[in-house]
């Protein structure tokens, strides 16, 4: 094998490092923003923060990163991809599908977003910590912001978060789960967060109608439009906060009575529909059972229970 001079041996460094930075900035494209605790939890917390402060300086100094700095909370400094680092990213093949709106790079959109877009990270974080606890398997990047799901005549269900999540580590033969995930803040009301379950249950029976041509003997029937992307549907986990008990309650009942529509009943047998409280989350884990079925609300399960128990 040849041996490497000691300036090849500083520039695999530097690719090595440049790995990181390319991580840094493919997820900050993905999330949208994320503090720089949040930044460091999700991608080196073994290390100190001071190197994660260097690395998200040194991007801002190339224009891959912009911050905003938030007064009301003890100057937290948010970070997200500029219009340039949006660019570099999106052609990588991790990010390939999944470009950003457009607004992502925009001061006052973080700005204004910022609320719900911090807490939508926290949630991502906590499944993340939770799996590297428990020795399975979510990475950043296999939590996907806003994919866009087609319902027809333009509509479409478009979860807060798409989550990728296998149990057990890497090459094992564990079980591959899926979930949409909708982080509510109580910024709307009640009927509007409720009006969600039976929107997802129209994405379970989307079938989309087929190009007009004449059908061949033993062609194929016309497919639901989610089964092009996952073999079974994935899990809908409601995520609650912004508010108190009593809030959460409310909330929680308002899904119930969803729930109680009959035309909903063979969607809610295939598919568990749960929601927890983040404080519980955080607290507790998203693995402990703090999860509540809208059909049940009085139980509590993991989000990881079999779909037919």
């Amino acid at each position: 094998m040849p041996h490497r001079t000691g300036g090849e041996a500083a520039a695999m460094t530097d690719v090595d490092a440049g790995g990181g930075d390319r991580l840094a900035l493919a997820v900050l494209t993905q999330y949208r923003m994320a503090t720089t605790e949040q930044i460091h939890l999700l991608l080196a917390p073994d290390v100190r923060i001071e190197q994660t402060r260097r690395r998200l300086t040194k991007l801002r100094t190339e224009g891959l990163l912009d911050r905003v700095t938030l007064p009301q909370a003890g100057r937290t400094r948010v970070w997200f991809p500029t219009g340039y680092g949006v660019q570099v990213a999106s052609g990588w093949p991790e990010l390939r599908g999944r470009r950003p709106p457009r607004t992502v790079s925009d001061r006052t959109a973080v700005r204004l977003r910022v609320g719900h877009g911090l807490t939508v990270t926290e949630t991502a974080l906590a499944f993340i910590q939770d799996a590297r606890q428990r020795g399975d398997l979510c990475r950043p990047l296999d939590w996907i912001p806003e994919v866009y799901h087609p319902l027809g005549s333009g509509e479409a269900v478009i979860p807060d978060a798409l989550m990728f999540y296998q149990r057990g580590s890497a090459g094992s033969d564990g079980a591959m789960l899926r979930a949409f995930v909708e982080v509510d803040r109580a910024t709307m009301g009640p009927e509007r967060l409720a009006a969600k379950v039976p929107a997802y249950a129209r994405l379970h029976r989307y079938t989309p109608a087929p190009i007009a041509q004449r059908r061949t003997a033993g062609q194929e029937p016309p497919q639901e439009e989610w089964r092009r992307h996952y073999p079974l549907f994935p899990r809908v986990l409601f995520v609650l906060d912004g508010t108190g008990p009593a809030g959460i309650e409310t909330r929680i009942r308002a899904l119930r009575a969803a729930a109680g529509d009959p035309a909903l009943a063979g969607f809610l047998r295939d598919v568990p529909v749960l929601a927890a409280p983040l404080v519980d989350l955080l607290q507790g884990g998203p693995s402990a059972p703090v999860w509540r079925p809208i059909q049940a609300p009085d139980h509590r399960v993991g989000w990881t229970q079999p779909r037919h128990p």
